[in-house]
């Protein structure tokens, strides 16, 4: 099981829940600080669970140990993915939902989240998981393993609602990645466009806000 941090917002017990995944080094701490930029309604309860990736060697950055979702070798169009980091974090990021699940919240009222690498694997977990989704919030992040993921897409979430937003000067995982992977979705079936915002690579008061009124609909 993961470790993970949690917050809740709102004035009563959680009926709904967002679990958050941090990017490539960081950890849960990243986004725990940002839920009061969100500015959600008061009426909707709901707990963030904030997990922190293991540590493991990243290709990309020359083999250096770091919290990461799955091993990246290089962010270009046609580079070699880790599927099998993907599918061991997918289970890991499954057992939050389960533990969720015990705690009362239905699936449907869970909302899988991420930034840049955490984005990706929410919207590989979201995409195949077993059970209805209230959406997936996808950050400056693209749609891995695309041709595998799609090919896999799990009956009850093929109208999964999607966030997806990028930094339009993001130099590190450049906007065209978003506009390439919303392309990919919308063929499959899914009713989803990037929204840019002009930053780099990092997230901006304005779209947070933008997440937070899109939670505040599929968390209604």
């Amino acid at each position: 099981m993961l470790e993970f941090i949690e917050t809740t917002h709102g004035n009563g017990a959680p009926d709904c829940a967002v679990i958050w995944l941090h990017g490539l080094g960081a950890d849960g701490h990243d986004f725990a600080g940002a839920v009061p930029q969100l500015a959600l309604p008061e009426n909707l309860c709901a707990r963030f669970v904030f997990p922190h990736a293991p540590p493991r060697p990243i290709t990309l950055n020359g083999g250096m140990v770091m919290r990461g979702w799955f091993d990246i070798a290089a962010l270009t169009e046609g580079a070699v993915e880790d599927e099998e980091g993907m599918r061991h974090s997918a289970e890991l990021v499954r057992a939050l939902i389960a533990e969720q699940n015990e705690k009362g919240i239905a699936t449907a009222r869970i909302v899988l989240a991420g930034f840049s690498q955490g984005g990706a694997l929410a919207l590989y977990t979201a995409l195949q998981y077993a059970g209805r989704l209230a959406g997936a919030a996808v950050l400056s992040a693209w749609l891995p393993a695309a041709r595998s993921v799609l090919a896999n897409v799990h009956e009850q979430n093929r109208a999964l609602p999607i966030f997806c937003a990028h930094g339009a000067h993001d130099s590190m995982v450049p906007a065209v990645f978003a506009e390439r992977s919303c392309g990919q979705l919308r063929a499959a079936g899914f009713a989803v466009r990037p929204r840019l915002w002009p930053v780099e690579h990092g997230v901006c008061a304005e779209e947070l806000r933008a997440l937070g009124a899109w939670l505040a609909q599929v968390l209604a």
